[in-house]
């Protein structure tokens, strides 16, 4: 089948990688270095699998800019443009998406269009119901960062919404959700068809009580360190209950990255006029989280330990965890914020991949050493294996060392 995916970031780059095994096809974005990389063999963005399956040569797949050619010949179109959250709307900002099907449908009428953008509940309806058309459908994804041709290979449910009322609609359903399990690596997937605003809601309910869990055991790290007790043993002992279990347990900074902050607030929008106090609480205690951990770092950068002397906080990477090339949305970013509040403390960052000498008001330094020797302390969300040189100079609620 010929199929077109506009948008090359996590998303799209992964599921074009996955689709071009079996399926010849065009991936669309309109950055022309992204372009030139791909059809030169090489990932744009940090992902082992990635970077694998394009060095090997072996898959049927041409990235280009001429949008309007690839739909002309396109099956399927794969909409996986970003959504970022417009707080000032309080809501997805779906421009993107929404020129990408009009364009598409305009080009193409015959071709179907699967939205993989995280959207609001109800948009594909809406969407549908503005272009007079079955032919939209939405496939949430559930990808991890640096992961996410692997999540593709080794999927833990293929998704697809489409009009239940629509026999043709539900035919390509299930054939693009053939196509996916056909590529994938893992044999024994489930694969449900639902209507299209049930799936929307699998995507933003699925990612908030992620960012619960996240945010359950930051409250519990609080907790135990404001009270001086063992936050790791507390957790572990909590984990060993099967109910509960041992991941997403690892305390951080507050979630963060391209789909909790997003997702947790957009479905706090779409509780308007419901009765319900959860979410709410999880965007709050995500909030809460960085400011307390803004006000430790601040303690503990004035405090005794000093002597009085350097009061610089280095703030060690932006990216939200390891192997990420990301740093949209990390928590630390609201940290900094936090922390230049106080103006008795000033904030260097390191981020060797960041090309600007500044970020947020501060300086960025490239060189570690030159960081570590001027921080007093040093803020690191996740431990590695760089910081164990200085790592009485470090303040990181990692306990796990897993992301």
């Amino acid at each position: 089948m010929n199929i077109t995916v506009v948008g090359t970031g996590y998303v799209g780059l992964s599921l074009a990688v996955l689709l071009a095994q079996q399926n010849t096809v065009s991936a669309v974005d309109i950055v022309p270095e992204k372009v030139d990389r791909i059809n030169r063999g090489q990932s744009p963005i940090q992902d082992r699998e990635i970077e694998e399956y394009l060095a090997g040569g072996k898959l049927s797949l041409t990235a280009t800019m001429d949008a309007v050619s690839a739909y002309r010949k396109a099956d399927f179109v794969v909409v996986s443009t970003p959504t970022d959250y417009d707080p000032d709307r309080n809501y997805f900002n779906t421009s993107s998406v929404e020129s990408v099907i009009a364009q598409a449908l305009e080009t193409n009428p015959k071709a179907y269009i699967v939205v993989k953008s995280t959207v609001p509940i109800g948009f594909t309806r809406r969407m549908q119901e503005a272009h007079g058309t079955g032919h939209i459908l939405f496939s949430p994804e559930f990808l991890r960062e640096g992961r996410a041709l692997y999540d593709n290979l080794y999927p833990s449910r293929i998704i697809v919404g489409a009009d239940g009322e629509d026999a043709e609609a539900l035919e390509q359903a299930g054939v693009f959700s053939g196509l996916l399990k056909q590529a994938a690596k893992k044999t024994d997937v489930d694969v449900l068809i639902m209507s299209p605003t049930e799936a929307e809601a699998v995507k933003l309910f699925a990612n908030t009580y992620l960012a619960l869990r996240v945010a359950y055991f930051n409250e519990l790290d609080t907790y135990a360190e404001m009270k001086g007790l063992d936050a790791k043993s507390i957790i572990q002992g909590v984990g060993l209950d099967p109910r509960i279990g041992s991941h997403y347990n690892n305390p951080s900074f507050g979630y963060g990255g391209y789909c909790l902050p997003k997702d947790t607030k957009q479905l706090l929008a779409d509780y308007d006029g419901i009765p319900g106090d959860l979410i709410a609480a999880i965007v709050a205690s995500n909030t809460t989280r960085k400011k307390y951990i803004a006000e430790r770092a601040l303690q503990k950068v004035k405090g005794a330990e000093h002597g009085g002397k350097s009061r610089i906080i280095g703030i060690y990477r932006l990216i939200m965890k390891a192997g990420s090339d990301n740093f949209r949305q990390s928590a630390i970013q609201d940290v900094i914020r936090f922390l230049r509040a106080d103006q008795a403390c000033s904030v260097v960052i390191y981020e060797p991949t960041l090309d600007a000498d500044g970020f947020a008001g501060c300086e960025v330094i490239r060189d570690f050493d030159v960081f570590a020797k001027r921080s007093a302390l040093i803020l690191a969300n996740r431990m590695t294996p760089e910081l164990q040189c200085v790592q009485e100079k470090v303040y990181t609620r990692d306990i796990f060392a897993v992301d």
